[in-house]
């Protein structure tokens, strides 16, 4: 009974380990290949399978979706002779699995060689700072060698991209002092630029501030000479219009002279030589007699007439009073004006005695 027992549990094992065999399960996007007595049979595609078991066997499963694989950085030397360590990173897909299980051992060392061999010939045609700024062209070239040569391996290469390109150390450094240099150069041009921009706008400000003033100092010059002129003109207008007649200037010529002698200053009063013609023709005004007319008949009117003769010779004596007082003032002294001023009535004729200045009544 034991023995008997033994032997179906080792029947059952084996059964179940038979039928575990045959079946088989592929996942999606998952591709094995068959091999019976050791030759390729079939490939299992997605889903439930039956194999014979311990006749057909089959392979590790291949994964057939897109893959990405980074190689690490090979070194290339370029056409200046420089080496660079070049970084590249391969997008690919499995479209064959048979190819790619039987063509080729190891299809991904196989491509990480085949990239570096290309790469290394494209790069070798390029200078450093055309390898630096040509990255699309050294992709598509790549892609177009990898996608010919990985074709008969079952494998599809969908892109190829360069991750980093790295000079050496002291290349670095020297481009760096390059761009360093280029950056200087640019802000020292833009700061004369704009050095330059700005003398030319204050130069400009400048001159045409001076022209606006310029011309409004003109302006105000000329309309001040106009109206200069206008009131000259005015003036001599109005002294024309009226006709002054030579004793009313003397008399206008006396009340100026009180003037002269004004202000904290003067030390010294010159009295001009016209004085002396202008008190003689004041004093020939008031002492020789007009002639009468026809409205001065009365007595009255002559009484009046006299009345108002005799204020203004007492309004004569009474400036030349105060133009001697100014005068004694200063330092002239009062004998140089008594020497240059003319007695009144002196050199004029006095037909009318009546009306003649009395000596007691000078000043």
């Amino acid at each position: 009974m034991d023995a008997a027992l033994i032997a179906g549990i080792v029947i059952a094992f084996v059964a179940i380990l038979t039928v575990l065999r045959a079946v088989r399960i592929v996942p999606q996007a998952r591709a094995g290949n068959v091999e019976r007595l050791g030759r390729y049979y079939r490939t299992l595609g997605p889903g439930l399978n039956f194999v014979i078991p311990y006749i057909d066997r089959v392979r590790p499963l291949l994964d057939l979706r897109e893959q990405v694989v980074s190689f690490k950085p090979q070194p290339v030397i370029t056409e200046d002779n420089l080496v660079v360590d070049i970084d590249t990173v391969l997008y690919f897909q499995v479209t064959d699995p048979r190819a790619a299980e039987y063509e080729i051992a190891n299809f991904i060392q196989g491509v990480e060689q085949l990239t570096v061999t290309t790469l290394r010939n494209v790069v070798g045609g390029m200078d450093l700072e055309k390898t630096l700024t040509s990255r699309d062209m050294i992709n598509s070239q790549l892609r177009g060698v990898l996608d010919e040569a990985t074709g008969k391996w079952g494998i599809r290469v969908n892109r190829v991209e360069i991750k980093a390109i790295d000079p050496p150390k002291t290349i670095k450094d020297a481009m760096e002092k390059q761009m360093r240099a280029e950056r200087d150069k640019r802000a020292a041009i833009l700061t004369a630029e704009g050095q330059r921009q700005s003398q030319i706008l204050t130069a400009e400000g400048d001159k045409q501030s001076a022209i606006l003033r310029a011309e409004g100092e003109r302006t105000s010059q000329i309309l001040k000479a106009q109206g200069q002129s206008q009131a000259i003109d005015e003036v001599f207008q109005a002294v024309h219009r009226n006709d002054p007649d030579p004793k009313l200037l003397a008399y206008q010529y006396l009340q100026v002279l009180p003037q002269l002698a004004q202000g904290q200053g003067n030390t010294m009063w010159v009295i001009p030589s016209e004085v002396t013609s202008a008190l003689g023709t004041l004093s020939k005004a008031f002492t020789e007699s007009l002639p009468a007319s026809r409205a001065t008949v009365t007595d009255g009117r002559e009484h009046e007439r006299r009345t108002a003769r005799d204020e203004a010779v007492a309004e004569a004596e009474r400036a030349a009073a105060e133009a001697k007082a100014a005068a004694e003032d200063s330092e002239l002294g009062p004998r140089q004006i008594e020497a240059s001023r003319p007695v009144l009535g002196a050199d004029v004729p006095n037909p009318d005695p009546a009306h003649a200045v009395r000596p007691d009544e000078r000043p």
